[in-house]
């Protein structure tokens, strides 16, 4: 190589290095920083109101379905399949433990993984066929799954006590998973949903959490480029199936009384998982927990305040506020605060931009 050739090398330009914040993606230090920010926030609650019976029991319920909301989020909000059937996985998870606690006294500890195994195995068994639906359909499909489960329940009264339901014996111990004090509830609530956020945050850094993100947005396109698409959509319900019945033994244990109209009514359970993840910011990962935020102790004060006087109110006050969420927010409150952020950055680099112009002349 003559002095020519590296002197012509040595003015060609060197490739510029892509970090992560240019490319649009979160560092890992940065996006642990954020979870446990996020969780910190979650937590203050807890620590304020901790003498406080009537709201540890608000605040337990929260976080129970923050977390089961971000479950749901897995496979509705990363992988765009609507699914209202969530319910199945949490009476699969909620009636393994009452059965096996109840009837072979065993711990919750030891069997609410198997539960969840089990429930991940169904998802995946109903799912095959209905993914070959989409949209509307696929919806509807899974809100006739959730209403056989609730047929079976009701059927098989020798193992799930039909509409009589299980009662699990209060004998307070932490092998047992039952306390005296709300608090420790709370407490375990709250390790619940730092777990489902925490594999959620991991699951956005994984082949299938960026796998699941391009099949939410072109199906087709997804398919085209090599993506097996319905493994992966069997892969995502699996996951957020296992995360729900984790919940419905925690709900199981907390109640301490299940039966079918309190785990498979749609209103209550299937709906109520989407509703606070779109209400949140479907498909981020603080929406879910927003939404429980908001909506839980909302609806807890409307069922206090209207459920004598008008009774059935708080359900319609729910859903009025669900088809306002779909029409003026639909990205959720996560979504429309990112919007004004992405507004007011742009009005400040249009200004900056104009005085400099300004000061040019």
């Amino acid at each position: 190589m003559n002095k020519t050739e590296l002197q012509s090398k040595s003015r060609d330009p060197q490739p510029e290095v892509v970090t992560a914040e240019a490319s649009g993606l979160q560092s890992t230090s940065t996006a642990l920083l954020r979870y446990l920010a996020l969780m910190a926030l979650a937590a203050l609650p807890l620590l304020f109101l901790a003498k406080d019976p009537y709201w540890l029991n608000i605040i337990a319920f929260t976080y129970l379905m923050a977390g089961l909301a971000a479950a749901w989020n897995i496979i509705g909000g990363f992988g765009g399949q609507f699914s209202l059937g969530h319910g199945v996985f949490f009476g699969i998870g909620a009636y393994v433990t009452a059965i096996a606690t109840t009837r072979y006294g065993l711990s919750p500890w030891l069997v609410m993984v198997s539960g969840a195994t089990l429930a991940a195995l169904v998802a995946m068994l109903i799912s095959w066929p209905t993914f070959r639906l989409r949209g509307p359909f696929f919806a509807i499909a899974t809100m006739a799954f959730n209403e056989v489960a609730f047929v079976l329940a009701n059927h098989f009264d020798n193992y799930t006590g039909g509409p009589r339901g299980i009662m699990i014996p209060f004998k307070a111990s932490l092998e047992n998973m039952i306390f005296r004090e709300r608090w420790q509830y709370a407490v375990l609530m709250f390790a619940f949903v730092a777990l489902v956020v925490g594999i959620s945050v991991w699951l956005r850094r994984t082949r299938l959490g960026y796998y699941l993100l391009a099949v939410r947005e072109d199906e087709d396109s997804a398919r085209a480029s090599g993506i097996p698409v319905l493994s992966i959509k069997l892969q995502g319900m699996a996951l957020s199936a296992f995360l729900t019945a984790l919940g419905g033994t925690l709900f199981t244990m907390y109640v301490r009384f299940i039966d079918p109209p309190t785990l498979f009514t749609l209103q209550d359970v299937g709906v109520k998982f989407a509703l606070l993840s779109l209400i949140g910011g479907v498909g981020t990962i603080a929406g879910p927990l927003l939404g429980a935020a908001l909506i839980v102790p909302f609806e807890n004060f409307l069922r206090a305040e209207l459920a004598a006087s008008l009774p059935g109110m708080n359900l319609a006050i729910l859903g009025l506020l669900m088809v306002l969420a779909a029409l003026f927010m639909k990205r959720g409150v996560v979504g429309a605060f990112e919007d004004l952020v992405r507004k007011l950055k742009g009005k400040g680099n249009s200004q900056g931009q104009g005085n400099s112009k300004k000061g040019g002349h």
